[in-house]
């Protein structure tokens, strides 16, 4: 199993905004959308702020692959869901709470509620 190198990770945590496009059934790459995304530990962590109904979130449901661009890092990716019940949602929550606090709070609160965590992918790089 890959992961990310010390920099990549470094770089796309610094990032405001990642941009992530799954892999359709036949092999291509949807359309990018872009979204928040935060460090914890050695892993990156995104959420679907609408979430599970989200285009880009049922996207990644075909084949568990995309590909994600962030900080410069340009990189292929798989998609693992986060179990509501699994303790780093509790983490991940403080991370979007510290990185993004300079934004709407109604914009933060979206991405803490039930629906949001019901939604939460750890990338890893393939």
């Amino acid at each position: 199993m890959l992961t990310w190198t010390a920099d990549e990770l470094r770089r796309i945590a610094d990032a405001d905004e990642l941009r992530v496009a799954a892999v359709r059934g036949d092999g291509s790459l949807r359309r990018a959308t872009t979204i928040w995304v935060v460090p914890v530990g050695d892993d990156l962590y995104v959420r679907a702020a609408h979430g599970p109904t989200s285009v880009w979130y049922r996207g990644t449901r075909a084949r568990r692959e995309g590909h994600i661009q962030a900080g410069g890092v340009d990189r292929d990716v798989t998609f693992t869901d986060v179990p509501d019940d699994d303790p780093v949602n509790e983490r991940i929550d403080d991370v979007y709470r510290s990185k993004y606090r300079r934004y709407d709070a109604s914009y933060v609160d979206m991405m803490l509620a039930p629906d949001a965590r019901a939604a939460t992918l750890r990338l890893t790089p393939r």
